[in-house]
């Protein structure tokens, strides 16, 4: 397979791992758009949220808890959460991932 998701999952590629379990990986966004910028995803290989099954619900609501806890740990007190789907939604790499942004001084929209 030649994502590179995967191939990060897989300790193929480097990446600055912020959290790690058997089916989820947090690492920090190579091309940060906010002073805290982290991805999470599953380690399964899920081109996007419009390929999700009902058998998927369990692992999305995993990866809003690891984006919640990581963000309590670094002590964000307001953060983004965003899916970008395909690429006319903005969405770079096929697969399956959830921003968690944050680290703003002043409010931001």
């Amino acid at each position: 397979m030649d994502c590179l998701f995967c191939k990060i999952a897989l300790n193929e590629v480097p990446a600055t791992v912020v959290s790690e379990d058997d089916a989820i990986l947090a690492f920090e966004d190579i091309h940060p758009k906010a002073p805290i910028h982290i991805l999470i995803i599953p380690k399964e290989h899920i081109e996007s949220i419009a390929h999700l099954t009902g058998d998927h619900g369990a692992m999305i609501t995993q990866l809003i808890y690891v984006a919640k806890r990581i963000a309590n740990e670094k002590g964000l007190p307001g953060y983004k959460l965003v899916f970008n789907v395909g690429q006319k939604g903005g969405q770079v790499v096929d697969h399956l991932h959830l921003h968690l942004l944050g680290g703003w001084e002043e409010s931001h929209e």
